[in-house]
């Protein structure tokens, strides 16, 4: 057994990666970690500002998540550690019962962590990443666009200076427009400025790493021009240190309570994790594991519980961040958190004077790669019920926040996926002049059925939601014939498995047709379909030589019959 062999055995495909690497993804690695980081050390200290934590806590927690899924995570590009849906949820759930940035308030968040990682991990043992293949193209194309968005929304007060109290998205453009005037102008042509160069050079150079030339550029212009005196805010001084082990304890009353958030948090964290690692594998053709995301957002909680932290998920931000830049692999990731580690031991003061606006203006034009117009045009092309399902997720998204806006979608792509089971297409078929084989007559024109005999075929598996439309149209079809109709032939190929709802209606259709004198019988019956139905007792009352395994024998059977 190889090395890989070994590291797929115990479900480390991020390592298995790792040390197949190709050498051709070291400079987009090296340039994407250190663009990353660039931009995560001022915003995860803000998240654990956010979180009601030490804002160092936002830096210590990028640490373990970093490494934990680099081995265990499915996603070559998928940037983990703290964001702002856990974050605020943390903040909600610990508020009630400790003070902010207290030891006990400390202690808890590490708990929530650590059952968020638990609850994940009965997730993975339970196999539920199924639950993913919920998440449709439209809503993924939907989802993204409202990330995107509310990037964006949640920028805009940076590149201006301007306080942005609202938290909505629609709210932040309004309150942007209405405060307008009492932007900072330094600010704000720092910010434009950085936006321009990205959008200008990033196009025409797109092997440069454009955007950690800007954040540099713009920090220069911050220590030439002493902007930072003029007001421009810049990220400021970064406190030292690092996280150490601590088992974190608690009151058993405070443990139910963080239990039941925790719930929460991992609906949303996993929700969040997965559709951003399905997004970018379908932009980059490679595939991810949504039952291994589990596993892996599961132990880097964990194992940021351990280490200090609170609850963490995946960043859509610094995710588009290191893909613009060109990362190919979680070494990206461990760049950034070498990165990191370097500036909280060693070069804290050269970050200190990195422009926010620089940094919002980044996080804007990485947003802008996110909204695929194009695809929304494909979507208009293909099905316009897709189109309006990735409209109404990116509303929802923005309206309600992510975790109610994705239930919202998945809900949208239930229902419409049940409209579809429940009213599918069917079909008469019959023989066309010079082609050979078995036809919708609906599709060519001069095909004809055989006369006496229907042949039916019902594309959509037989269950409690189109029992009865199934017999309804079944027997339309037979009205619709000329002829007398003497036999009617169920093409049963697109059914594998069927319901007790379903094969009661067989039973009142075979009795339906027995009373008119119409043979029943059925063709292309596999055989797990033929044990459910011997189990339920209708094969009882039907010959056996009324279930043929293939279409041709079910009409030379119809056609011997007429002879004798």
């Amino acid at each position: 057994m190889t090395i890989a062999q070994f590291c797929n055995y115990l479900s480390m495909p991020g390592l298995t990666r790792l040390l197949s690497y190709r050498r051709e993804w070291l400079q987009g690695d090296i340039v994407a970690g250190l663009t990353v980081a660039a931009y995560l050390i001022p915003q995860c200290m803000a998240y654990g500002e956010l979180a009601g934590v030490e804002p160092v806590a936002g830096l210590w927690a990028i640490l373990p998540p970093m490494v934990i899924y680099a081995i265990f995570g499915s996603s070559p590009q998928l940037s983990i550690g703290p964001e702002s849906s856990t974050a605020v949820m943390t903040a909600v759930a610990i508020a009630p019962l400790a003070a902010a940035r207290t030891d006990t308030y400390i202690s808890l968040a590490a708990l929530l962590a650590i059952f968020m990682g638990l609850i994940c991990l009965v997730g993975y043992f339970a196999r539920l990443g199924f639950l993913a293949d919920l998440l449709s193209k439209p809503i993924l194309i939907g989802y993204m666009t409202g990330i995107a968005l509310i990037m964006i929304g949640g920028q805009l007060g940076k590149m201006g200076k301007i306080e942005i109290e609202s938290n909505a998205f629609f709210s932040q453009v309004s309150e942007f427009i209405a405060k307008r005037q009492l932007a900072h102008s330094p600010t704000l042509i720092l910010g434009v400025s950085v936006l321009i160069f990205l959008f200008a050079f990033q196009h025409r150079f797109p092997n440069l790493p454009i955007t950690l030339i800007a954040v540099l550029l713009s920090t220069v212009a911050v220590a030439i021009f002493n902007l930072d005196e003029h007001g421009v805010a810049v990220v400021g001084e970064i406190p030292a240190g690092l996280p150490h082990f601590v088992i974190p304890q608690a009151s058993f009353q405070d443990l139910v309570s963080l239990i039941a958030s925790a719930v929460g948090i991992s609906i949303v964290g996993y929700s969040d994790n997965v559709l951003s690692a399905r997004v970018f594998a379908n932009r980059n053709n490679y595939k991810i594991d949504a039952n291994q995301e589990l596993l892996a957002l599961g132990l880097a909680n964990f194992g940021n519980g351990l280490m200090q932290g609170f609850p963490i998920s995946s960043s859509g931000s610094r995710t588009v961040i290191g893909d613009s830049v060109g990362s190919k692999s979680q070494l990206f990731s461990l760049v950034a958190m070498i990165s990191v580690v370097l500036v909280l031991l060693f070069f804290r003061p050269v970050l200190a004077l990195f422009p926010k606006a620089a940094l919002g203006a980044i996080v804007i034009y990485a947003a802008t790669k996110l909204i695929e117009v194009s695809e929304f045009i494909r979507l208009y092309r293909f099905r316009r019920s897709e189109l309006l399902l990735a409209a109404l997720t990116t509303i929802a998204v923005l309206v309600t926040g992510i975790l109610v806006g994705v239930g919202i979608a998945v809900s949208l792509s239930v229902i419409e996926l049940f409209s579809r089971v429940a009213r599918p297409h069917d079909a008469v078929l019959g023989r066309v002049p010079n082609l050979a084989g078995l036809h919708d007559i609906d599709d060519w024109q001069g095909a004809k059925t055989i006369p006496g005999l229907v042949i039916y075929r019902y594309d959509a598996p037989l269950c409690f939601a189109n029992a009865e439309n199934f017999k309804q149209r079944s027997l339309l079809a037979i009205e619709a014939e000329i002829n007398p109709v003497e036999w009617l032939i169920l093409n049963m190929e697109a059914n594998v498995e069927i319901d007790i709802t379903a094969i009661d209606m067989l039973f009142e259709l075979r009795d339906e047709l027995v009373a008119k004198n119409i043979v029943f019988a059925m063709a292309r019956v596999k055989q797990d379909l033929y044990l459910e139905l011997e189990k339920a007792g209708f094969l009882q009352n039907i010959p056996a030589e009324h279930i043929y395994p293939t279409l041709p024998t079910a009409i030379a059977a119809f056609e011997q019959r007429q002879l004798n």
